[in-house]
């Protein structure tokens, strides 16, 4: 791991919330209220579907979360990792997969497995202990996209 990053899960930083929505709607376009709705159910207990970030110089640099589903046709694949993202100039630092270890190690502490999750990438999910499991059309998506699993 690279010196000064800091992950944490939104429960140990609450007062993210509004700047951790507005930066997963930068990065994806869905309304940022979607994603406060969502972090708001995780931080009042809820749900225990989270939502994990990467800080570095107290900015956010990277993140993720947890929801039941990713706007694919597979709805019995729940939950999904979503919105997986870091910001380009620290790509390559192993954000992502500290996120996603994270993701998962909570999600099993919490008695959640397996998690599924929604991309077009190859070759990267699997450098993570994901494994590709089949296809799913997401939504106003005209082709296929590929659905990994974490046991």
């Amino acid at each position: 791991m690279t010196a000064g990053f800091v992950y944490v899960s939104l429960r140990q930083r609450p007062g993210l919330v509004s700047a951790a929505a507005e930066w997963f709607h930068e990065k994806w376009g869905v309304p940022a209220e979607a994603y406060l709705d969502c972090m708001r159910a995780y931080l009042e207990g809820k749900t225990d579907y989270g939502w994990y970030l990467c800080l570095h110089e107290g900015q956010i640099v990277g993140g993720l979360g947890v929801i039941d589903n990713d706007f694919h046709d597979r709805k019995d694949l729940s939950p999904n990792v979503c919105a997986v993202y870091t910001e380009e100039a620290f790509r390559g630092r192993g954000v992502a997969g500290r996120l996603l270890d994270l993701a998962v190690a909570d999600m099993r502490q919490k008695g959640v497995s397996p998690l599924y999750l929604v991309t077009d990438h190859t070759g990267f999910y699997e450098r993570y202990g994901w494994e590709y499991l089949c296809e799913a059309l997401s939504d106003g998506e005209d082709h296929m996209s590929r659905v990994y699993i974490h046991r």
